[in-house]
C-alpha cells in the first residue's frame, strides 16, 4: 500500500492511497491540474483512479472535483447529505448522477482492493465523515474537519499503519488573531476544527505498535505554524500517562503547498 498527501491545509486538501491495482483519492480540494501533477509523480493518471472519497462539501475539499470527474468519469463516494449538497452546487451538471455512490456513515464498503469504513464526524457541513481504508492486512485513515472527537472515533483509528489527522489551530493564536468573533466561535465549537492540543490528546489515545507514520494536516494558514503544531501534539503525548512517547513514532506535518513523501506500508 502507498500513501501520500498531495496537499493538506485550510486552503485545499487531497490525499492519495493505493495498491498496485487500486488508486483512491480522499477529497479533491485543489485544482484538477495540481491533482493530476500529484498523480503523475506517483506514476498514474486521473483516469486510473478507482474512486474519490469525499469527506464533505466545503470548497477546500472539492475545489477540483467537478473538473476532475468530468474529464475522467471516476466514481465519487460520499454520504447522502454530502451528495445532495454537491448536486445543489453543481448547477451545470458537470458530474453525471450515475457516478455518485451513497455510503452510510459507520459502515464498510468496497473500492477495489480496499475495504473502506466511513466514520461520522462533527462539522458544520451537511453530513461529514472521515475514512479508514484497509487492504492486505494494512490500514490507513484520514480524519480532518471535526470540532471535537469521541471515543467511537478514537476506536476507529486504532491499529492503523498510517494516519493523517487534523491539527488545525493554536487556540491562543486564534483567540488573539484577526478573525471575526463569529468565525472564531465557529472554529472553536464542537462543529469546527481540532486544536493542536485536542489533536495531541486524540493521537495519544490511538498510538500503537503498528503505526508507522502520522501526518498532521489541515493546518490553518492564519492560526498555526507547522513547528508549533508538531511541538504541541508531541507535548500532549509526552505529558500523558500513556506507555508511549512521541519519540517512539514518526510524526510529521503535511504541507499545504507540496506533496509529502510516498509512504510505503
Amino acid at each position: 500500500m502507498r500513501f501520500r498527501s498531495i496537499a493538506s491545509g485550510s486552503n485545499g486538501n487531497c490525499i492519495y492511497t493505493g495498491t498496485d491495482r487500486t488508486h483512491v483519492l480522499i477529497d479533491a480540494g485543489i485544482s484538477c491540474k495540481r491533482i493530476e501533477q500529484g498523480l503523475q509523480e506517483l506514476g498514474i493518471t486521473g483516469r486510473e483512479l478507482s474512486g474519490i472519497l469525499i469527506t464533505h462539501e466545503h470548497s477546500d475539499h472539492i475545489a477540483g472535483l467537478r473538473v476532475l470527474v468530468k474529464h475522467t468519469g471516476v466514481p465519487v463516494f460520499a454520504t447522502a447529505g454530502t451528495i445532495e449538497a454537491l448536486k445543489s452546487m453543481d448547477r451545470e451538471g458537470c458530474i453525471d448522477s450515475s457516478l455518485y455512490h451513497v455510503i452510510d456513515p459507520g459502515t464498510d464498503f468496497p473500492v477495489g482492493d480496499f475495504t473502506v469504513r466511513s466514520v461520522r464526524t462533527s462539522h458544520d457541513a451537511a453530513e461529514s465523515c472521515a475514512y479508514r481504508l484497509e487492504a492486505f492486512g494494512k490500514s490507513v485513515a484520514v480524519m480532518t474537519d471535526l470540532g471535537t472527537w469521541t471515543p467511537a472515533q478514537a476506536e476507529a483509528l486504532r491499529g492503523l499503519s498510517g494516519l493523517l489527522l487534523e491539527s488545525n489551530h493554536d487556540i491562543r493564536m486564534l483567540e488573539t488573531g484577526s478573525y471575526p468573533y463569529v468565525l472564531k466561535r465557529r472554529i472553536l465549537s464542537d462543529f469546527g476544527h481540532l486544536s493542536n492540543e485536542m489533536t495531541g490528546k486524540l493521537l495519544d489515545r490511538v498510538l500503537g505498535p503498528d503505526l508507522q507514520f502520522t501526518l498532521l494536516g489541515h493546518l490553518s494558514e492564519e492560526n498555526n505554524y507547522p513547528d508549533l503544531a508538531l511541538l504541541s501534539v508531541k507535548n500532549e503525548i509526552d505529558l500523558s500517562d500513556s506507555q508511549w512517547k512521541s519519540s517512539d513514532f514518526r510524526i510529521e506535518v503535511a504541507s499545504r503547498y507540496s506533496s509529502s513523501e510516498i509512504f510505503e506500508i
